[in-house]
């Protein structure tokens, strides 16, 4: 047991042994994490991963780093918490995989108003979920009591995840090309983007979250604190399968931001809305909020959380191993010769 303690510091209001509790309730979440190349275990001043490089002519590390955003919100309304940390990871890891980079570790931040050692413990479960379902490891983080500053029950989560490619099989604009077919795969719904927009919509802080919606199928809580997808696995798995020249991560912005960020100069993606997907949760907020089209395509993934560009020869290859993988993909659009940016039709 650790000894330190501060009466001082615990007068300002933070409690130091309330994280070394935490510390000691999240170590068997993040044990589910490890894989090989992980050197250290968590406590220690920095996370230690040796990557494997073997058969890479080039390797490159890929970072990416991210919050939840005021999704946080709805979590602390329902008081659940061992999803958000899911949320987390997805944001990181969906981005490093769109230049075909595979994660190889995570390290999340937890800034909170007072240290709840249980409820710490169960951020990090959800961290380490996510870790899971992308193959990376969690190998370390920092929990951060902040009084006076943040309300007790207050506390905001972000990370950042490390990945590798070799340099040869870097996933860029320059791939792709004119006659390159759009792929989509479906969201989980509204993933952790937009809720600011979200909660003015459907007044969340005086919503019966616990309440059966018959448009949305589930509660009105679940449907907003469903964890986003992570598309880790079978994306990695299809680019050794099929050409795919670029790949999009659905997020703030939607589709009008996002997609062309993988396209090249001179090309726009073409996309035919009659193919998406487009959830119930998305209807029912584009109605009661009465937001234009436009702004809905330019605000929330409206049901696919990522594009892939693929080789037109590759599309149906690609199509059919995604569809035995659960990504529910559908081809939504091609690229063609343009002056840049997304058009819907």
């Amino acid at each position: 047991m650790n000894s330190s303690h501060s009466a001082s510091y615990a007068a300002a209001g933070v409690d130091i042994e309330a994280g070394y509790k935490g510390v000691q309730l999240m170590k068997q979440h993040v044990e589910r994490t490890r894989i090989p190349g992980v050197v250290s275990g968590i406590g220690g001043f920095g996370g230690l991963f040796a990557p494997n490089v073997a058969g890479m002519k080039e390797p490159i590390l890929v970072s990416g780093t991210d919050g939840v955003g005021t999704k946080i919100r709805v979590a602390q309304l329902l008081n659940q918490h061992d999803t958000i940390g899911i949320d987390c990871v997805a944001m990181c890891v969906n981005d490093i995989i769109c230049c075909g980079a595979k994660p190889l570790f995570f390290l999340d931040y937890i800034a909170i108003g007072k240290n709840d050692p249980e409820k710490v413990a169960s951020i990090v479960s959800g961290v380490a979920e996510g870790c899971v379902q992308a193959g990376c490891a969690l190998i370390g983080g920092e929990t951060a009591e902040h009084p006076g500053v943040m309300a007790p029950d207050d506390y905001d989560l972000a990370g950042f995840a490390v990945g590798i490619v070799d340099r040869e099989k870097m996933l860029g604009p320059d791939l792709v090309k004119a006659g390159d077919v759009i792929i989509s795969l479906a969201s989980s719904g509204l993933h952790s983007n937009g809720f600011s927009l979200v909660r003015k919509v459907l007044d969340v802080e005086h919503a019966r979250l616990d309440e059966w919606s018959e448009e949305l199928g589930c509660e009105l809580g679940a449907e907003l604190l469903a964890p986003t997808k992570i598309y880790v696995k079978p994306v990695l798995d299809v680019l050794e399968l099929a050409r795919v020249h670029g790949i999009s991560h659905i997020t703030g912005g939607g589709f009008y931001e996002n997609i062309p960020r993988c396209l090249p100069k001179g090309m726009t993606a073409k996309i035919d809305k009659s193919a998406l997907w487009i959830l119930p949760i998305f209807h029912m907020i584009q109605r009661l909020g009465n937001i234009p089209e436009r702004d809905m395509f330019n605000t929330f993934n409206m049901g696919t959380g990522m594009v892939l560009v693929v080789d037109k020869n590759d599309a149906d290859k690609a199509r059919e191993f995604l569809l035995h993988a659960g990504m529910a993909p559908c081809i939504i659009g091609e690229v063609v010769p343009g002056d840049g940016g997304v058009e819907l039709l």
